[in-house]
C-alpha cells in the first residue's frame, strides 16, 4: 500500500531522514520504533505531506501512485490521515462537533468510536474539546476520530503519549482492531512494548532504518542496543540487518 523509496529530508545542512526505504502492506500494522530525536515524527510528517516537510530526495508511493509532490489535502483525499503526538485542543467546539466532522464522509457512528477508546459518550460528547480535557482524554478522542474517519492509512504518532499504563492495553486493542475496519496502521513509538503489537516492525536511528522484521526481535534489538545510544557516530548505524520471523 505504502512504498517509500530512498527518501531523505534535510533542514539546511542537517539530514533528518537519510535514504529511508520502507514498505507497509495493506491490512497490517507496521511499527516504527526509535528513541526521541531519531526522525520518527519527521517521517510521519513527510508521508502526510505537511507544509515544510517536502522530501529532499526519493519517492513516496501510495496504492501505486506517486504522491511525493501532492499536498496534504490531496493525500487526505486519497485516504491518509495522521494522529499527532500531542493532541491540539480546539476552542469553541464540542467533542461531538469534532467527531461529527471526522465521521462526515464515512458515516461511522461516533458514539461507538468513543466507546471503543474507553470513553462514555454521555459524559464526553457535550464537553468542549479544549484544555479542560486531560491530555489522555484528548488523545483518546483523537483516536476515536481516526476510527470514525475509517481512513485507508492511519499514521499514529506516539499513541501512548499521555495515556496511563493501565489504559495502554485498551489502546493497543483498539489499534489492533482498526485492521478489521480496513485501516492500515503505521505506528510510531519509542515504547518497544507498544511497537510489539505490530505485524512488522522497523527500528529508526539517526534518520536511518536499521532493521525490519519480527516485532519481538526488533524490540529486543532496540532494548539492548538503541535505548542508550546518543545517535551520534554510532557504530550500529552501518549494521543494516533484515530480521525475518
Amino acid at each position: 500500500m505504502l512504498k517509500i523509496e530512498n527518501v531523505s529530508y534535510s533542514v539546511g545542512n542537517k539530514r533528518i531522514l537519510d535514504g529511508i526505504n520502507l514498505e507497509v502492506q495493506r491490512g497490517t500494522i507496521h511499527s516504527i520504533l526509535g528513541a526521541n530525536g531519531t526522525g520518527k515524527t519527521t517521517l510521519g510528517y513527510v508521508i502526510m505531506g505537511l507544509s515544510g516537510y517536502k522530501v529532499t530526495e526519493g519517492k513516496i508511493y501510495f496504492e501505486g501512485e506517486d504522491i511525493t509532490d501532492l499536498s496534504i489535502t490531496e493525500r487526505a483525499r486519497r485516504g491518509i490521515t495522521l494522529a499527532w503526538q500531542y493532541s491540539t485542543p480546539f476552542e469553541g467546539i464540542t467533542v461531538k462537533d469534532y467527531l461529527s466532522i471526522a465521521a462526515r464522509q464515512s458515516g461511522y457512528d461516533y458514539n461507538e468510536a468513543l466507546k471503543r477508546v474507553g470513553l462514555d459518550p454521555t459524559k464526553h460528547l457535550h464537553r468542549n474539546y479544549d484544555e479542560t480535557l486531560s491530555g489522555g482524554e484528548r488523545k483518546r478522542i483523537e483516536l476515536a476520530a481516526i476510527i470514525a474517519m475509517r481512513p485507508k492509512l492511519a499514521i499514529l504518532d506516539e499513541p501512548d503519549s499521555g495515556i496511563d499504563a493501565l489504559s495502554m492495553e485498551n489502546i493497543a486493542h483498539v489499534i489492533s482492531s482498526m485492521r478489521k475496519d480496513g485501516t492500515t496502521v503505521l505506528l510510531i513509538s519509542h515504547n518497544y512494548k507498544v511497537a510489539q503489537i505490530a505485524d512488522l516492525s522497523s527500528t529508526l536511528c539517526n534518520g536511518k532504518i536499521l532493521i525490519t522484521g519480527n516485532p519481538d526481535k526488533v524490540a529486543e534489538f532496540f532494548e539492548s542496543q538503541c535505548e542508550e545510544c546518543n545517535h551520534v557516530n554510532n557504530p550500529i548505524i552501518d549494521r543494516i540487518t533484515n530480521l525475518k520471523s
